[in-house]
């Protein structure tokens, strides 16, 4: 084997990509028909995010070595990166055609149909490779991925356990134990996994977001809210929407029994203000959590950038809507300034949707959605407030400030379908 090719395996297998990509270009200088080199610089360059050219690469490959199904996993990673599923899924059953006895094909394809919440068949993926290497890391973790979200909770914590008991040293155990825990309702328990996580490796995302997870956990209304979370997420997208419509058109069919038999009515209302409570939560309680986070010194540090800028945003818009509450008190609850609480108050959902987007488009064009709503409640807002001694509200003022709560409240369906788009890579 060419000795630079030699050198960026060991390199890429330390995960030192860049430097696997220049000995990699080295090597194909001295070959360039060289099949394996080409897939491998397409996964270094995967690595570095620039899909593109990886994808180039990968498809080079298999031009020069149709028959290799190492630059058939290749293009089925890549694509898998780019979140081409359809086509990823293709890619790596055509390496299995071609080569069934390698677990790593075997992990990435139980990996493609966890993406897709194919849970039955992403465990009968792992569990192939893991025919083929009892002891397969990767494996390993996807198979206990796919068995929480089965249900199966305790196999999946004697199959981590096992894990960690062989690699006592491995990250990516040590977060799936966190996850696995923080699943069953024990974030204290967790916290110590992804922690140690953390220690094995200081760039493991995934534990960061699962200590951010178990420290807001601790609060009794946060654990509620993850609980439906986890729920929510085992559930396929055909199967979340059917949640969401029937709570919908539940509470709407409680509003009728209500005016039907008024005698009904005082055990309908709690019933309907619980529901419509629980649904302002699961918009907003992951970043007003966030918020408070902040006020505790580790839960600041595991805070990503964006999760600061998104908890910025939402306190704001909260302030803003107590400082009005508080200016009821010197004035009285029929001045603009319960208006303006209101106004700040709603803000917030369309504001969380945001951010809960996936970056890209679906992102891009929730956030045009919130600007445009917010213009038009401040718009309506600011023309309300300019005589605020008229005998009646200007009628543009209403119609902004109407158009404004419609929107807000629109804004969760909105957000539900851009939330559900993976924007290609």
């Amino acid at each position: 084997m060419n000795p630079n090719l030699q050198r960026a395996l060991l390199l890429y297998d330390q995960s030192r990509h860049l430097l696997a990509e220049a000995e990699l270009r080295q090597a194909l200088a001295d070959d360039p028909h060289e099949s394996f080199a080409h897939a491998l610089l397409g996964l270094c360059l995967a690595n570095r995010e620039q899909f593109g050219p990886a994808t180039e690469e990968a498809q080079q490959a298999i031009h020069l070595a149709p028959d290799s199904a190492f630059a058939h996993y290749a293009l089925a990673s890549i694509l898998h990166d780019r979140h081409r599923n359809t086509e990823a899924l293709a890619a790596i059953n055509e390496a299995l055609r071609l080569d069934v006895s390698e677990p790593n094909f075997f992990a990435l394809l139980s990996a493609i149909h966890i993406s897709e919440k194919q849970w039955q068949e992403a465990l009968v993926a792992a569990e192939q490779g893991l025919e083929l290497n009892s002891e397969h890391v990767g494996c390993t973790n996807l198979r206990a991925i796919a068995l929480v979200n089965l249900g199966r909770k305790d196999e999946a914590g004697a199959t981590i356990a096992a894990a960690l008991a062989k690699d006592p040293d491995n990250s990516i155990t040590h977060a799936n134990q966190g996850w696995t825990l923080l699943q069953q309702g024990k974030p204290k328990e967790a916290l110590e996994h992804f922690r140690e996580a953390l220690r094995l490796d200081p760039e493991n995302e995934w534990a960061r977001q699962g200590i951010i997870e178990a420290l807001k956990a601790r609060h009794l209304i946060y654990a509620v809210m993850l609980r439906y979370f986890f729920w929510m997420s085992r559930l396929s997208r055909r199967a979340q929407w059917g949640v969401i419509l029937a709570g919908y058109f539940g509470n709407q069919a409680l509003g009728s029994v209500a005016a039907a038999s008024p005698a009904l009515a005082p055990w309908v209302l709690p019933l309907r203000i619980l529901y419509v409570t629980f649904v302002l939560l699961t918009w907003t309680a992951v970043p007003i959590f966030n918020l408070l986070l902040r006020l505790n010194r580790f839960g600041r540090l595991a805070l990503s950038r964006e999760q600061i800028v998104a908890s910025n945003w939402i306190g704001g818009c909260l302030l803003l809507a107590l400082l009005a509450l508080a200016g009821c008190l010197f004035y009285s609850f029929d001045s603009p300034f319960v208006l303006a609480a209101l106004v700040f108050g709603f803000l917030v959902i369309p504001l969380a949707g945001t951010f809960r987007c996936c970056e890209g488009w679906p992102r891009k064009m929730m956030a045009i959605y919130t600007g445009a709503m917010a213009a038009a409640g401040l718009g309506g807002l600011l023309i309300v407030c300019a005589d605020p001694k008229a005998k009646a509200p200007p009628s543009l003022g209403i119609a902004l400030i109407g158009l404004f709560f419609l929107g807000a409240i629109g804004s969760a369906w909105v957000a539900n379908i851009l939330i559900s788009q993976r924007p290609r890579r």
